[in-house]
């Protein structure tokens, strides 16, 4: 049965179908057509196994007193809401929208999350992988016991309907918002699948959730009252007077192509190096107000709890709705540069400002790509210019590899750390508050 369901969700429209029938696909998956019912039989058996045996899990917990309806149904997954008064399992429908509407390529990316008790993720995490294949949604979403964390891409109908439903959803019921939900221009084409899964945590800090809670983070400031905060800020560290941090929890690649004006940003690789970041430069914080931001909030939640549970602040704060929101409503405040994505965008920008480099030539640039050498999956800054002389690798190592190495004999490839990685210290040790301080760069 759930396996039906699963195929009967990859149906296209009828309006999406030839007129007459015949000569078009009757089924999409992984943007795949099919046009033959042992195609997609074939291809859903190989490719989602673990899908459909999620979805039989679900499926069981659902009355079996009728048959099962299409899946398209607004009620559930086969006709009927799960038994769990706190974990809704209904799917929207669709019935009416066409083929078109919800896979258009135009559309917009999600990025939110929402701290919560889930006493069920397993079935949580089904649903979601339920929901955003019904919506022919992409991207990656965590579920943990501690609640979701979701950036998906779709149609602007698929994501409104997602939206929807989410609220809809009782176990977020007074906790999430409509405004939580932070948008880009985009699509499904911004990710290369859909990834769902539960986690121990549902952003990777490397800390037990019941050792540093989210419920102890620190205090949420508006994108107005941030502003105001980093406008104070600013004035009193050109003098020299400041007693506050300003903190980018994010990684080094994030904050090269864009931060905040006067921000201190940890030259760390990972957000689970951020706890040792702290530990090795206590003395940093000791006494000091902590203005933290990250992309979205979400690190800001976990990152100030831990802050916190070092007691050597004076007071943490941090940006509600992160760098997204702060510029919807500043595009040309104190942030200056890209805003780094974890999708194919690799960036997205609200003003002109370039304050990185390449790599290379040295000239202003702010657009990553993939290191060009097969064994390595670090983001490289290379201009067109330097592109075209055959500079594309991270480093001079992987430039060599690159040249020397174009296939391996099991077709598979291998990350290793490269010249710059090694070279890169995993935690970091701040002597002097200089970077703070030089505000005008």
């Amino acid at each position: 049965q759930a396996f039906s369901l699963f195929v009967k969700a990859k149906e296209v429209p009828a309006a999406g179908q030839c007129a007459g029938g015949g000569g078009g696909p009757r089924w999409r998956c992984c943007r795949q057509a099919f046009e033959e019912l042992a195609g997609i039989h074939r291809h859903v058996a190989l490719q989602h196994g673990r899908d459909i045996g999620q979805q039989a899990g679900l499926a069981a917990e659902v009355s079996p007193s009728s048959g099962p309806a299409p899946a398209g149904n607004g009620d559930g997954l086969n006709g009927h809401s799960c038994s769990s008064p706190e974990i809704s399992c209904t799917l929207p429908d669709t019935s009416h929208l066409s083929y078109e509407e919800l896979t258009s390529e135009v559309g917009e990316v999600l990025l939110y999350y929402c701290y919560c008790e889930v006493k069920d993720p397993e079935k949580l995490c089904a649903w979601q992988k339920a929901l955003c294949q019904h919506l022919h949604l992409t991207g990656k979403v965590r579920v943990a016991s501690e609640g979701i964390n979701g950036t998906v891409g779709g149609s602007k109908v698929a994501t409104s309907l997602y939206i929807e439903v989410m609220l809809s959803q009782p176990l977020f019921k007074d906790i999430l918002g409509k405004e939580d939900f932070k948008s880009s221009a985009g699509g499904a084409h911004c990710f290369p699948d859909l990834r769902v899964g539960v986690f121990k945590e549902i952003v990777p800090m490397g800390i037990d959730p019941k050792i540093v809670s989210y419920k102890e983070n620190g205090i949420h400031l508006s994108p107005q009252e941030f502003h105001r905060e980093v406008e104070q800020y600013l004035s009193q560290a050109s003098q020299g007077q400041s007693d506050t941090i300003l903190l980018d929890c994010r990684n080094f690649y994030e904050s090269k192509i864009g931060h905040f004006q006067g921000c201190l940003a940890p030259d760390i690789r990972k957000f689970s190096y951020f706890p040792s970041y702290v530990d090795e430069n206590l003395e940093l914080f000791k006494d000091k107000r902590v203005l933290m931001y990250c992309t979205g909030g979400i690190r800001c939640e976990r990152g100030s709890a831990y802050l916190r549970s070092k007691a050597v602040c004076r007071e943490v704060y941090q940006l509600k709705g992160g760098i997204h929101k702060y510029l919807e409503e500043f595009p040309d405040g104190f942030y200056r540069g890209k805003l780094f994505v974890f999708d194919d965008r690799y960036a997205i920008c609200s003003n002109e400002d370039i304050i990185s480099a390449c790599r290379y030539c040295g000239t202003l640039w702010d657009q990553y790509k993939l290191c060009s050498s097969q064994h390595c999956r670090q983001l490289v800054l290379t201009c067109p210019s330097c592109r075209n002389k055959g500079l594309t690798a991270c480093c001079p190592v992987c430039q060599e590899k690159e040249l020397k190495v174009t296939s391996r004999a099991s077709g598979q490839t291998v990350k290793e750390e490269c010249e710059c990685t090694r070279r890169r210290p995993r935690v970091p040790i701040e002597h002097v508050l200089q970077r703070m301080l030089d505000t005008g760069k």
